[in-house]
């Protein structure tokens, strides 16, 4: 295949190279400074070697980039619902029991698969594989907004937002009791559970990640409660965690919580085998127009099911 070839010049301030180049191309930092070590890229028609070189304004250049190889999850024609999409980055709102990426027990019928066959001819290529970029997960049976990467420089800006946790999010969760107070913030680092290698703990600090939550009611149901949370921080099952560890664990929640008798009936009857959790909303900056944006997503007719037999 052949390569594809991206000529121009590069901004009106000096700087250094990887960074003049990715400022003018869709490529990012890390995939320009992998191109550099590959022999691919040409300033003012000399080879370069050096990603840190600062190199002058108006500078051109060439970029010999390679057709991003096939991914080696397959395509599936899996239906999705798209919150909103562009060249760059996609916002999609799953459904509870999709897994988000191909792993052991889980090679197909995942959100990778699906985005893999609707984005055909649409990947860039995340460092030089034509995937879609996951920057964050949310569990199989947990629902709601989930963005992904189309291009490099999407994924390294989306990337750096999660890092710095300044991704909005927003989840619905339905939990055993009310808690008190009405609103609160809950602190504590999470890790691997020293018992269970499966689930996740509250830990001493040091042993695992920082982690805050801060929660308040929305609606008093009867011997539970739907709330809000919103992240700090986003670690594995933080909401599921976090809520457990203060006596209010999640409806349904097969790890974290234990259903209590007054509520056991319902969950049958309705065949609800989930944890109450829908991620409600994100907002973040878009990595390449830097506009701020927000999207919403309505709770799941499971758990709208669920909310209205527990009202009062």
């Amino acid at each position: 295949m052949s390569d594809e070839i991206i000529s121009g010049v590069t901004g009106p301030e000096a700087a250094r190279l990887d960074k003049a180049l990715a400022d003018a191309t869709s490529l990012s930092r890390e995939r320009v400074k992998a191109l550099i070590g590959e022999g691919r890229v040409s300033i003012a028609g000399a080879s370069a070697v050096q990603p840190s070189l600062k190199i002058a304004a108006s500078t051109p250049f060439t970029i010999a980039v390679p057709k991003a190889i096939p991914a080696e999850a397959q395509a599936q024609d899996i239906p999705l619902v798209i919150v909103f999409e562009d060249e760059h980055l996609i916002v999609v709102d799953k459904p509870a029991g999709l897994v988000v990426h191909p792993a052991a027990g889980n090679l197909d019928g995942t959100l990778v698969n699906a985005l893999l066959h609707h984005c055909q001819g649409q990947l860039s290529g995340i460092g030089g594989v034509a995937r879609p970029g996951i920057v964050h997960r949310i569990d199989k049976d947990t629902s709601g907004l989930l963005v992904v990467a189309k291009t490099d420089k999407a994924h390294e800006g989306l990337a750096r937002q999660f890092a710095d946790h300044s991704i909005a999010r927003a989840y619905r969760a339905v939990v055993s009791g009310m808690p008190r107070p009405a609103a609160g913030r809950i602190e504590g680092a999470i890790g691997r559970s020293a018992t269970n290698r499966k689930k996740m703990a509250i830990v001493a600090d040091g042993r695992g990640k920082h982690a805050v939550t801060h929660y308040s009611v929305l609606q008093p149901l009867k011997s539970a409660t739907l709330i809000e949370c919103r992240l700090e921080t986003g670690r594995t099952h933080q909401v599921r965690v976090h809520m457990s560890s203060i006596g209010h664990p999640l409806l349904g929640d097969p790890t974290y919580g234990r259903t209590s008798s007054p509520l056991r009936p319902i969950l049958e009857r309705l065949q609800f085998r989930r944890q109450a959790l829908h991620a409600a909303e994100l907002g973040f900056l878009h990595p390449v127009t830097q506009e701020t944006v927000r999207f919403f997503s309505s709770i799941p007719s499971d758990m709208s099911a669920l909310i209205r037999e527990l009202q009062d």
